[in-house]
């Protein structure tokens, strides 16, 4: 038999709550608050007194439809719980008895960090009581009354609590009363789900009794609502509603009392939650449309699938079915647009069409720079902690192969810098910029981004807030990553994906150490670089599992190898640089770092060209945006002589770093070989430009003088070169030289006052200078040196220009022998 409704007298099933037609109630609850479930218990226990002689009461907690919750003192074991008392009006009820018994033995089977864990269930005082784990936090629902939730956040505690779901689904519980009230958010950002078991016994005859209303109206489905039978998807209406009121800070379904809020549920559709803030993907909005589908046949049937979308689309993809359901959406505004307009208007036709199928940018972005970020921490001394969130924001995105990342050396030159974004969009060639603040304050860190489309004028695409505790900013930067790459369309590989799907927890005091390491290891002198060396030993003290601190160490060592660092042979620092740079892939195998490290070790110390070029791989299948791969792999190959392919690799490094100095000298070095002298003079001069002491681009364009017989500009880089080093007795002798016979006697008294300072590390200088001489053995002397000692630019001789004079000579064929170095291909000549 049906119940009538007694206000438009439509005949409703047996069971039902409201009306199916005009949502009247068919059983009233006057006063309810729709937020509340329905049905609150009517006595309370006063602090002090004691549940089954073992509970002992020290504050109520809250009420809800089936009791009252207190925090207790559990006496035997020692702990904090939270007691649910089953109100005594319902007690007496066999059938209400047997099913809370046998929910709470559904519950308690239940284990899943999502789910708070029910300990006990047992009669005591006149009464049934559940005991469950005390939750140290606050519920969404307190959340969402402090704060606005951001978009990552929100969707972050939607996806908790499906996978809370799907277990109790998997175990045949529902729960029925899920709404923002009763999933709680500890501190470190665990969602919990309460109560879960108890309210399924809101079903049967328990909603038909006089008076009586239970389950809580605003997040009820509508066959609840309907009095019909339910199953699990009801659960994710439930869900489907909360993760609306965390995206909007409104709830879907509005009225100025019970009965206009049921009518909403059974008979409108809510607003779309991108209406209510613009920052919502379009295709978070469709997940939460899907979920909430009045008929549950076409809403998610699984908790599992609506977790699977929002995962997907958190680190940038989007589902397929929901690709179909925009594209759906798009075609009937497109209709409804050419319904409406006549054929006199069809330019605004266009333009509207262009706006309702392409919201924001038409086109994937395929280029970014990620601007230096403000410090708003108040300390300066903190400007190494925002360089270093910069440092990891460009790491992050660096790993998207489909995106272009402008390097740091780059980025870092607009610091404080007075131009336009559209100024620096174009100098970098790029389609879009990060810009954005960092704040800190004690363990917290908050940092607001903006992606800003600015060519061909200032168009902010999308905008966001993060703050995590100092434990969690490598959880924060694969977010924020994560957001970017959504909101730049582009594709991403399967391994991209998981690559942006798992960050783990820090040490704050490791990291802020290998923060400062970091930013005295970038400026490259002597002192900064033993200062960064102290640092990152110290973070390894904090936490001797940090992988990026043995990167750093190592590549302290190599540093040290340099004429730049001058402060250890080749053979003391190989292998200490190896050995930090194993350390680090053995701890994280996904950092492209100390792949790139065991790169440059084999290829400059160990001359292991198979090992080198199999790591150069690997960096850059990590990190297809890690210029200094890309330019130090363009050095591998063209000391394996494959000269296109190393211009190639180093173009590519300009493109990701345009502005770096030793990028434009080390492309000048490519050209050099290849015997492109007039390239390779103006890559060299572009890098003196940025840098004017740079050793490296002066010398090659000694080099690249001597070689077209431009002896005079081939002297006076030689001085400049002595001048920079210090070397002023081979100054003198230079320029003595060259008075008492010209160029070649001036190269000679240089090699010989060179010679005359007894280190190693001069051997390749010394030979070069010998050879300009036209001395040969006395070259190849020098050249057998440097061979003994593995100095590091030995790898380039077989296609080094400069050693054409020697290059037939027996010694110099033996030299190539035993370094084992390919033919490669031809030079240009």
């Amino acid at each position: 038999m049906g119940i009538t409704c007694p206000k438009c007298r439509h005949e409703n099933p047996e069971g039902a709550l409201y009306c199916s037609k005009c949502a009247a109630p068919l059983k009233t609850a006057e006063g309810s608050d729709v937020t509340k479930t329905l049905l609150t218990a009517k006595e309370s226990l006063k602090k002090g007194s004691t549940v089954a002689e073992r509970y002992t009461i020290i504050e109520e907690l809250g009420r809800g439809g089936m009791g009252v919750v207190y925090k207790a003192e559990d006496a035997k074991l020692k702990r904090a719980v939270a007691l649910k008392l089953l109100p005594p009006e319902l007690i007496h009820i066999p059938e209400v008895n047997e099913r809370f018994m046998r929910e709470a033995q559904a519950a308690a089977a239940l284990d899943h960090p999502n789910i708070c864990t029910v300990y006990e269930f047992d009669k005591a005082e006149g009464t049934s009581f559940i005991s469950m784990a005390y939750i140290e936090g606050q519920s969404v629902k307190k959340k969402i009354e402090s704060r606005n939730l951001e978009v990552d956040e929100a969707v972050e505690v939607a996806c908790q609590v499906a996978e809370g779901l799907q277990e109790a689904h998997d175990k045949g519980v529902v729960h029925r009363d899920i709404k923002s009230a009763n999933i709680m958010v500890t501190e470190r950002g665990q969602a919990k789900i309460m109560d879960f078991g108890l309210a399924r016994i809101t079903g049967g005859t328990l909603f038909t009794q006089e008076g009586t209303t239970m389950g809580t109206v605003a997040y009820m489905s509508p066959e609840q609502a309907r009095g019909e039978k339910v199953d699990h998807r009801t659960d994710i209406w439930s869900l489907g509603v909360v993760l609306y009121e965390m995206l909007t800070g409104q709830l879907p379904f509005k009225g100025e009392n019970e009965q206009s809020v049921m009518y909403a549920i059974l008979k409108e559709k809510p607003e779309p939650v991108s209406s209510l803030k613009t920052d919502i993907p379009v295709s978070i909005e469709q997940v939460v449309s899907k979920a909430l589908e009045k008929n549950p046949d076409k809403r998610y049937q699984q908790a599992g699938e609506l977790l699977d979308d929002l995962k997907s689309i958190s680190i940038g993809i989007v589902p397929e079915e929901i690709k179909a359901s925009l594209r759906k959406a798009k075609l009937r505004k497109r209709k409804r647009a050419i319904a409406y307009a006549g054929a006199a208007a069809l330019v605004i036709i266009a333009a509207v069409l262009a706006l309702t199928l392409f919201p924001g940018r038409a086109e994937a972005i395929s280029s970014i720079a990620v601007l230096p970020l403000e410090n708003l921490t108040g300390d300066a001394a903190r400007e190494y902690f925002v360089d270093g969130v910069t440092d990891e924001l460009i790491g992050q995105l660096s790993q998207i192969g489909a995106l272009r990342v402008i390097s740091r050396r780059t980025v870092m030159q607009y610091k404080g810098a007075e131009k336009s974004l559209p100024e620096i969009a174009r100098e970098l060639n790029v389609d879009a910029v990060v810009d954005g603040t960092v704040y800190q304050v004690g363990d917290r860190v908050r940092i607001r981004l903006e992606l800003i489309d600015v060519l061909p004028e200032e168009r902010n695409l999308w905008a966001q807030t993060y703050e995590r505790a100092g434990t969690d900013v490598l959880v924060m930067y694969v977010e924020m990553a994560r957001a970017i790459a959504r909101e730049t369309r582009v594709d991403l590989t399967t391994e991209e994906t998981t690559r942006l799907s798992s960050a783990r927890q820090v040490n704050p005091e490791a990291y802020d150490a290998y923060l400062k390491g970091s930013y005295h290891w970038k400026k490259l002198t002597p002192a900064d670089i033993d200062t960064a060396q102290r640092y990152f030993e110290l973070a390894l003290e904090k936490d001797p599992t940090y992988a990026p601190a043995y990167s750093g160490i190592s590549f302290i060592w190599m540093a040290r190898a340099t004429a730049t660092a001058a402060a250890a042979m080749p053979h003391q620092a190989a292998p200490k640089a190896r050995e930090m740079a194993i350390r680090s892939v053995e701890l994280d195998s996904t950092l492209a770092e100390p792949h790139f490290a065991l790169a440059t070790v084999a290829t400059w110390y160990e001359w292991d060209w198979e090992k080198a070029e199999q790591e150069f791989r690997l960096a850059l299948d990590l990190n297809p945006n890690h210029a200094d791969s890309h330019v130090f792999y363009g050095l591998f190959l063209t000391a394996m002589g494959r000269l296109s392919e190393a211009r190639a690799q180093m173009e590519q490094a300009l493109e990701l770093d345009p502005l770096n100095f030793m990028y434009l000298s080390y492309y000048g070095v490519s050209l050099e070989r290849s015997r492109m002298f007039d390239e390779a003079i103006v890559q060299y001069q572009k890098g003196i430009d940025l840098a004017p002491e740079f050793i490296d681009a002066i010398s090659g364009l000694m080099h690249c003088y001597h070689q077209k017989g431009m002896y005079q500009e081939a002297l006076e880089a030689a001085q400049r070169l002595f001048v920079i080093r210090g070397e002023h007795e081979v100054l003198q002798a230079l320029e003595r030289g060259n008075k008492d016979g010209g160029y070649v006697e001036a190269m000679r008294q240089a090699a010989v006052a060179l010679a005359a300072r007894s280190n190693p590390a001069y051997a390749l200088r010394i030979a070069t200078l010998y050879t300009f001489a036209g001395e040969k053995e006395r070259a190849l002397d020098w050249l057998e040196n440097a061979y003994e000692e593995r100095l590091q630019n030995m790898i380039y001789i077989r296609v080094y220009p400069k050693w054409d004079l020697l290059r037939d000579e027996p010694r110099f064929q033996e030299l190539l022998h035993k370094m084992n170095l390919p033919a490669g291909e031809k030079s240009k000549t």
